[in-house]
């Protein structure tokens, strides 16, 4: 995750979402997270972490780690895509070279837009992936609209780089069809008024919203609070490493206890009600 490693993909992610509480997925999450460290231990990669407390090893194939990780998830004893689902932000502004696509690693070059969609097919297809985040660079609209031609039925399809949590861009995003959620930063935009207006485009348009941490973070734990005062649903927040990334979990947890029986864990039904 954001780290120096030989993976084009920049982030694979966990969705612990078969739950009744998000007490559950947290240790649901936590749990994989050790398994998949053992697994890469007892396999000989290193186990440090990147910027948002990921691990980073060298593998040889994007798919290696789909692999690693569908393995994790059944040695903690859970069921994948049932309970412990995938996602991925592929950046696809850095795989972009402004001649294509390059998944370098895998010494694949100069990919147009139809062909990394349909690598990302066939993960979806072989893996319990649900959400793809800038699957294709930014300024490739077209291609955009291929993604979402394409996987949009099934996928949760996030823009980040496409949108920068501006609304004028997310309007665009939704009148030509190109995603169907928005990745929300709130000092990318730079101020809580205009995240809250990007945040009621999105939803009110029956997007997904997804607020997020940065890769520079603190313990600051706001974008706890504004994930669940939106019912945001989704939050991404990093690996369950890291002071900075735990703080969030944390006090989501508090949330929880605070809220009681009032408070609803958002599961699959939240993905199962994607838009088209």
């Amino acid at each position: 995750v954001h780290a120096d490693n030989s993976l084009d993909i920049q982030e694979f992610m966990l969705v612990p979402w078969g739950f009744d509480s998000f007490r559950e997925a947290l240790r649901a999450g936590v749990e994989v997270f050790h398994a998949l460290k053992a697994k890469l231990k007892a396999a000989h990669h290193v186990t440090s972490v990147g910027d948002e407390g990921g691990f980073a090893p060298n593998l040889p194939s994007n798919r290696a780690a789909l692999e690693f990780l569908v393995e994790a998830i059944q040695a903690a004893g859970y069921k994948p895509g049932e309970q412990v689902a995938l996602a991925i932000d592929a950046a696809g502004s850095e795989l972009f070279t402004g001649e294509g696509y390059d998944l370098a690693g895998e010494k694949r070059f100069g990919l147009d837009a139809g062909d990394l969609v349909a690598t990302y097919e066939e993960w979806v297809r072989d893996f319990p992936v649900v959400l793809i985040e800038d699957g294709l660079a930014e300024g490739d609209w077209e291609g955009w609209k291929l993604l979402k031609a394409r996987l949009g039925h099934r996928v949760v399809l996030v823009g980040d780089d496409i949108f920068v949590t501006n609304p004028a861009l997310i309007a665009r995003g939704q009148k030509e069809d190109v995603a169907n959620a928005v990745l929300i930063k709130l000092n990318q935009i730079g101020t809580l008024s205009e995240t809250l207006e990007a945040l009621r485009l999105t939803l009110h348009h029956g997007w997904k919203a997804v607020v997020s941490h940065r890769s520079g973070e603190t313990e600051d734990t706001t974008i706890a609070d504004l994930a669940v005062g939106c019912a945001c649903g989704l939050i991404k927040t990093g690996s369950a490493s890291r002071g900075e990334r735990t703080a969030k979990y944390n006090r989501l947890l508090r949330i929880e206890e605070e809220l009681g029986e009032t408070g609803r864990f958002a599961g699959p039904w939240l993905f199962a009600r994607s838009a088209s």
